[in-house]
Order: structure tokens, then sequence, then C-alpha cells
């Protein structure tokens, strides 16, 4: 069936026209049958009661013609065991997708020196950040459901290219988690210098990987909280050093350039690094109070918030003092700090590092753990990964999560970033492709936040971040390239296993009775077509 392009306020004038039917204890609105219909209208109304007792009858990525028409404000039964994340809890959670503070943008000076370095932090959010964060408002208000990018990759392109993108963005997910561990006992190894090496930072690294996912385990809400404590408690640090530093600052050292000295290749993996990840936040869409509204404001204030946590502490950096780009590596920001203020400002600084580290890898498998929730939701993954704790929180995506950031742990910082990277880059390809072909061929589809200029600006949109990725993917080593097309065939390859699976019914797989459903008599058309 046909994805209806009427309206919500269509539906709404159409309402004395409509019938409700009860499925389980929701009230879902059935639209009297179009010309276009293949079925009756008690066929429809017979399908509709039947909901609730289907879903061993799809298979994985097979979906019927209901679109996502909302009349009213129905309560999700899925959310029963847990609140919804409100505003500022998200603009946090975001914040930590994104960026969790300064740290780690030292690299920036050192590659490029200072003006390119500040320069970068203010032009590429209007090149990368700032697309992906409209694009991710548009398409995560149309499609407000745990899968995220997933359903609209599936939605443009089929669930088996859905399913690709699912799994290229959850090990991307997975490698950047890997870092953050790391990261945590290195701003903590110089006063602990046990925690450098040895089975004392692999205890630790352990030990921290658990506490952080029973964190996540425990519930989203309380994770969000954190989040806006520790985004407090990092970003403060800062203010005070500035506060400090106005005194000893010196604005010539800010221009200070020679394009004939500058490594590309670490200046714009490090700005990439940096500055995405936006389109993560989609993947909570479903646990977000009032999605429509709450996540175009949540990323228009998390953006604010990111450049201004990167901008001014590079700006107090490169203008308090003299530059000598060969000490601006990872963890240089602190002994600034112990320049401008001291042994305690500096302690300050490293401590709230690491608690910055914590929250990133809690913002992650959040992310993470919630899209294969909704994968299986939508019939994608077995059903036992739609099972969630009594806290409400995706049980065993969260522990897949933590077994594949404890397995990737032992990299090295620069191995981390570079495969999250390409992965990362392969992802956003889809989801450009997957935009723009859900402007051309469902210009009509009810969207809550629209970007403005057409279908012809969308595209217009998309070219600076697609060249972006591009260079990028050439500016990686051939290691690098080659183990992430590794983990890519891998996953072309895992999607009709687990076809096959379902077949055999070796593992059920079904689909969540609460979702819009699309049909699909193959898994290469479109979910909505």
């Amino acid at each position: 069936m046909k994805l209806m392009d009427e309206s919500i306020r269509e539906v709404k004038d159409k309402a004395e026209s409509t019938e409700q039917v009860a499925v389980g204890d929701a009230i879902i609105a059935v639209l009297p049958p179009s010309p276009c219909h293949s079925c009756s209208h008690a066929q429809t109304q017979e399908r509709s009661r039947t909901t609730t007792n289907r879903q061993d009858s799809i298979a994985m990525g097979e979906f019927n013609g209901d679109g996502y028409v909302t009349v009213g404000e129905i309560p999700s039964p899925r959310a029963n065991h847990m609140k919804k994340v409100s505003l500022l809890p998200l603009v946090f959670l975001i914040f930590y997708e994104v960026s969790g503070g300064p740290f780690g943008i030292e690299d920036t000076v050192n590659a490029a020196g200072p003006l390119l370095a500040l320069l970068g932090f203010l032009v590429f959010p209007l090149i990368w950040s700032i697309p992906e964060a409209l694009i991710t408002a548009e398409m995560g208000t149309m499609f407000p459901e745990n899968s995220g990018y997933v359903v609209w990759v599936s939605s443009a392109l089929g669930p088996y290219w859905g399913f690709q993108q699912g799994w290229m963005k959850w090990l991307s997910g997975v490698i950047d988690n890997a870092l953050y561990p790391v990261l945590f006992l290195d701003y903590l190894k110089s006063g602990i210098p046990a925690l450098g090496g040895g089975l004392p930072r692999v205890i630790a690294t352990w030990g921290l990987t658990i506490v952080l996912t029973y964190m996540n385990y425990r519930g989203l809400t309380i994770v969000g909280f954190f989040a806006v404590f520790l985004g407090v408690f990092s970003l403060i640090p800062f203010v005070v050093m500035g506060f400090l530093a106005i005194p000893d600052l010196k604005p010539k050292r800010w221009s200070v350039i020679n394009l004939n000295d500058v490594d590309w290749s670490l200046y714009l993996n490090t700005l990439f690094w940096n500055l995405n990840y936006w389109d993560s936040i989609s993947t909570l869409a479903g646990e977000v109070d009032n999605p429509k509204k709450t996540l175009p404001k949540a990323l228009f204030y998390a953006l604010i918030l990111v450049v201004l946590a990167y901008f001014f502490p590079l700006l107090i950096g490169t203008g308090v003092v003299p530059l000598k780009r060969e000490l601006w590596t990872d963890g240089y920001l602190s002994d600034i700090a112990m320049i401008v203020g001291g042994v305690w400002l500096r302690w300050w600084l490293q401590g709230a590092a690491a608690m910055s580290n914590m929250g990133m890898f809690v913002a992650e498998m959040s992310s993470d753990s919630f899209m294969l929730l909704g994968m299986a939701e939508r019939g994608m993954l077995p059903e036992f990964f739609m099972k969630r704790s009594r806290h409400g929180t995706p049980l065993i995506g969260i522990l897949f999560s933590a077994f594949g950031v404890i397995l990737l742990s032992w990299l090295s910082f620069q191995e981390i970033v570079a495969a999250e990277n390409f992965l990362y880059c392969f992802g956003m390809i889809l989801e450009f492709i997957a935009f723009i072909l859900m402007r051309i061929k469902h210009p009509n589809l009810s969207r809550p936040y629209k970007i403005p200029g057409g279908t012809a600006g969308a595209i217009v949109m998309c070219i600076p971040p697609t060249i972006l990725i591009c260079i990028v993917l050439a500016l990686s080593s051939l290691k690098v390239m080659v183990i992430s097309l590794i983990a890519v065939a891998i996953g072309l390859v895992l999607q009709p296993c687990l076809k096959y699976v379902e077949k055999k019914r070796w593992m059920k797989f079904s689909h969540s009775s609460e979702l819009p459903a699309f049909e699909n008599e193959e898994s290469t058309h479109s979910l909505v077509d």
C-alpha cells in the first residue's frame, strides 16, 4: 500500500469521517479508504484490530503501509517504565554525543597553528555541523523512534541498506566509546602513574566500563541529568581560566599562520572528530518528551553550546602563552591552566576532563544501545534485542555495546579515531542520500520540522559535507581503510544471514505493533513505497 500523503491538518479536517479502533491500550485513527487502496474499509479495520497479534507474521524488514499520521497525543506503552527526556537533559546529551568540552582540540593548533585552528571551529560547523543537525531535526521528527537514522535509510533505500546503516553506525559508535576509558585514564595517570600501563590499567579500564555501563542500565533519565551536571562541571574551569587570563592575553598571537607548514590530515580529522555525531541523538527520539518540538530546540541550543565550548578555551589558550606548536598535544590545556592559575586550576581542569570523558561514554552507549533496540522493533535484529530492564533501558543492547568497548579498549587513540571516522563517513553518505530521496519521492509527507529552501536547497546543503567526507576518506591510511572495508563487508553479509536464520526460525524476529508500519514485497524496496 502507498503511504498516504495527507498532512496532519488534513487528517484533522476529516476527523468526522474517521473511526477509532482499539489496539491494546491505545486508540488509533483509521482513515477511510481511498480509491488507490487495494483493500476494503472493513479489511483495514480488521487489520488494525489484529495488529497486536501479528508480531510473528511479519518478516524482518517487511512492513505494511500505515504512515506516520498523528491524531492527538497518544502515550506509548513502551514508555510506562521510564520517564521521558526533557529539553535541558537532551541539550547536554547532544553536547556529550558531539563534544563533551574542549578536551582533544589541542591537535588543531599542533597541525595548523592558532589562526587556522580558531577559524576551523567557526567555519567547520557551517560546512558540517549545521547541515547534519538540520537533517537530524527534520528526519528525527518525521520518524520519532529509537531506530533513528536506520529507519531514515530504510524509508528511502529499503531495509537492507537500513541494516547496513545501523551496522556501520553501531560499530563506529562502539569504536568511539572505546576511546573514552583510555582518555579518562590518560588524564588521571599524571596524578596516579600506576594507571599508565600494565595490569592496573587493564583492571581500571574494565572497572570503569562496568560502572558506566551500570549507569546506562539504571535509566536514561538519570543519565540525562547526570550529563547536565557533568557539562556544568566540565565547562566552569575554563570560565575561571578565562577571567584569570585576561591580563596576559595578547591578541597578536591569534593571527599566526604558516600555510607551508600544515598537517592537513591531522587538522581535518581532529575537526571532524570533534564536530560530528549530531545524528546520534535520533536513536533516542523515542525516549524524548514531545520530540517534534523538543528535538529541534535541543539541537539548536546544543550547537551554540558546542561551538562556544570549543572556541573560547582555544582563544584563551592560544592568546595567553607563547606559541610552541609541538607542545599542543592531548592534555596541553591542563598545562596552560597550571600557568594561568596554578596547581589547583590544573587539577580542576584534569578532573573536568576525566568527568567529561565519562559523560561522552555514557551518552554514546545510550545512543548505541537504543539503536539496537529500535532495529529489533523494526524486525531487523532478533527479538531478544527488544528486551528492556526493569528501568526501561535496552538490556541486551547495553551488554553488546559494553562487550564491544572492552574488546577494542586496547587500541591506540590514533587508530580508534581513524577507524571511527572512516565508518562514520560511509554512514553519513547513506543519510544524505536518504534525506534527498525522501524530499524528492515524498515531498508532501508530514514534517513537523522542515528545513527551508525546498528540495534544491536540500541538495545544495549536502554538497559541502559530502566533499568533506571524500577528503577524510582519501586521507585514511591503508591499514585503516582495509580494516574498515572488512567491517563494512561483514555487514553486507550479516543481513542476508539473519534473514536466513529468520526463515529457518532458529531465532524469533518480530515487529513492534506500536510503530507505524510499511509494506515491502522485497527487501530492496523503499519502506514507504
